[in-house]
């Protein structure tokens, strides 16, 4: 049997966090969540997550700085989860790497459905490569 998919989440408000954590859980997957991506990125540099979840606006190291610096080293797929909908700060998530953007309020149910595409084009492009 095959470990669950490892996701860190990084949100300053705790009631998204678990909400989050909740659904994603539910649908099988491994959740660890941070109030500061400043914490996310040193978890990440000890333990590589299989993706990231990413609220734009937290103290320190805001969600546009974490996938910056992200994207220096992985290819994780990143999710930027927040209440900035302006074309310009989702021109801005996508232009620095991130995957997907989704704008607050959100579904939960959505976002894990999001979670889930994610990993299946991963897995067909692994398997289309021979891998």
């Amino acid at each position: 049997m095959t470990e669950p998919k490892k996701i860190y989440i990084a949100d300053d408000e705790a009631n998204i966090r678990h909400a989050i954590k909740a659904f994603l859980e539910s649908a099988g997957y491994a959740v660890q969540d941070f109030e500061t991506g400043d914490a996310l990125l040193a978890a990440f540099a000890e333990s590589p997550a299989d993706l990231v979840v990413l609220d734009v606006m937290m103290p320190g190291s805001n969600g546009f700085v974490v996938c910056k610096e992200l994207r220096k080293t992985s290819h994780v797929p990143i999710i930027m989860l927040t209440a900035r909908d302006s074309d310009l700060d989702y021109a801005t998530g996508l232009d620095l790497g991130s995957d997907d953007y989704l704008v607050k309020p959100f579904s939960p149910m959505a976002l894990t459905m999001r979670v889930k595409a994610i990993f299946r084009r991963i897995e067909f492009e692994r398997q289309a490569n021979g891998g």
